[in-house]
């Protein structure tokens, strides 16, 4: 059965899923990474968005 689209909520919306390849791909381009480096940061940190930007600030930093 589809989901319901009338009950939404935005509890993924602080996640960034990395089954998702257009996930990976945004967040990749919109913290300046690559697609693996933000797959390798899920592995590393989890896919709590703050997280993963904080870090990806990090490696742009190096």
């Amino acid at each position: 059965m589809a989901d319901d689209k009338s009950k939404r909520d935005f509890r993924d919306r602080d996640r960034v899923s990395a089954d998702e390849e257009y996930e990976v791909e945004y967040f990749a381009n919109k913290v300046g990474i690559t697609a693996e480096q933000v797959k390798e940061l899920i592995a590393r940190h989890g896919n709590e968005r703050e997280t993963l930007e904080r870090e990806a600030k990090a490696i742009r930093g190096r």
